[in-house]
């Protein structure tokens, strides 16, 4: 059982709270802490959490706390964790890590130096389709992975400080390609080094200093693609999809919207009716239990299992260093406009991997490039020469 002090009283903050007092959880928030003393009551109040306070230090080193969740702004994650890990709590923070790969080092070596349990939040790795899809890839049922697609789109963040480049770090990549990039890094195996990446990326709708609007492609050593798309300017509610394009199969996830729960209303309704939804009449697209799909409960039964197993999580801040590498990278060639590769002075992974093109035997002459049954039935092969590399086809 760990006693946590819950540090941000806001909609991530909210979501944790829901999540760890909602499920019968023999887990308790003990503290709660927010910059606005009426905003940490407020949510205590709902949750029955005991102490709300606006003094930082105080819920970080209460003499009853176990462990630090950080749902804070981005540019307070680095404070929170540091004075977490010298006051020797396991802590827990929300994505992305840092805002720039160095505060993510910077927050690695402080937990590290100081030998205190560490988790990444990365909720989206966690979500019961996620969780089923990645057990199949890793028993081999899509074979090679060769390409993952991730997209995260909405209208836009909640809080003020998000638009913020200075705060915040950046716009929709770091907001939004943090969960797009581990998605990919989990598929396509997080042992394989990514290598640089391509990025896209303008302010197409509002009026801020950075992006609203990006797309990426990262490379992996052996040669696999992550894409993300992500955007502030997707009308409709929130698109959460993935794609997983493996040598031997095909994966489609969709986590938020047409996902089974479809409900007409002539009328508006008054009541809430998803995260980021824009609608409150005609065709609605509610989520059961939002908590569950966005993978909250799995997320933290991980953490705070491998807590009291004395194990080490899915997501460490490791994962967070390496996704914060993989954005730097990606703003780095949306002003170059070209490739750039991704700095990663502290790589634990593998040190080299197979390219992912292999040949497929076909007998001692020829390689199979490709088999298909056609129309009337009969199977067409396109073979190569082993020794020419003629390309031909064969018929029967």
């Amino acid at each position: 059982m760990s006693n946590i002090s819950l540090l941000g009283a806001g909609l991530v903050g909210s979501l944790y709270a829901a999540t760890l007092h909602g499920h019968r959880r023999r887990d308790e928030i003990r503290t709660v802490y927010s910059r606005s003393l009426k905003r940490a009551a407020s949510l205590a109040a709902k949750h029955r959490i005991p102490r709300p306070t606006n003094d930082l230090t105080d819920a970080i080193c209460d003499p009853e706390t176990d462990v630090v969740i950080v749902a804070l702004p981005n540019h307070l994650h680095e404070q929170a964790v540091v004075a977490a890990a010298e006051a020797g709590k396991a802590v827990l923070c929300t994505k992305p890590l840092g805002r720039n790969r160095a505060e993510a080092l910077r927050m690695l070596e402080a937990v590290e130096q100081a030998n205190v349990f560490h988790g990444y939040l990365e909720d989206l790795v966690y979500t019961p389709k996620t969780l089923r899809a990645l057990a199949s890839v890793q028993q081999g049922d899509l074979g090679r992975i060769l390409w993952v697609r991730s997209r995260e789109a909405h209208s836009g963040p909640h809080s003020e400080w998000f638009w913020n480049k200075e705060l915040a770090g950046g716009g929709a990549i770091v907001d939004l390609g943090c969960h797009c990039i581990e998605i990919a890094r989990s598929f396509i195996g997080k042992e394989v080094r990514p290598m640089e990446v391509m990025c896209w990326g303008d302010t197409q709708v509002h009026p801020i200093e950075t992006e609203d609007h990006a797309i990426g492609v990262v490379r992996y050593e052996t040669g696999a693609i992550g894409q993300f798309e992500v955007s502030w300017t997707f009308r409709g509610g929130m698109d959460l999809r993935d794609e997983v394009s493996g040598a031997e199969g095909t994966i489609w996830l969709n986590h938020w919207l047409r996902t089974g729960y479809e409900m007409y209303m002539s009328g508006a309704t008054s009541q809430y009716v998803a995260e980021k939804s824009e609608a409150n009449q005609g065709w609605l697209f509610p989520v059961g239990d939002e908590v569950a799909a966005l993978g909250y409960p799995n997320m933290f039964t991980d953490m705070l299992d491998s807590i009291d197993a004395g194990g080490k999580p899915t997501e460490s801040f490791y994962d967070g260093y390496v996704v914060n590498a993989i954005i730097d990278a990606a703003y780095a060639s949306l002003k170059s406009k070209q490739w750039e590769p991704i700095d990663l002075s502290d790589w634990r992974g593998q040190q080299s991997a197979t390219r992912l093109a292999e040949r497929q035997e076909y007998d001692e002459h020829y390689y199979l490039v490709k088999e298909e049954r056609m129309p009337d039935g009969s199977i067409k092969r396109i073979l190569q020469h082993k020794q020419s590399l003629e390309i031909i086809e064969q018929q029967q």
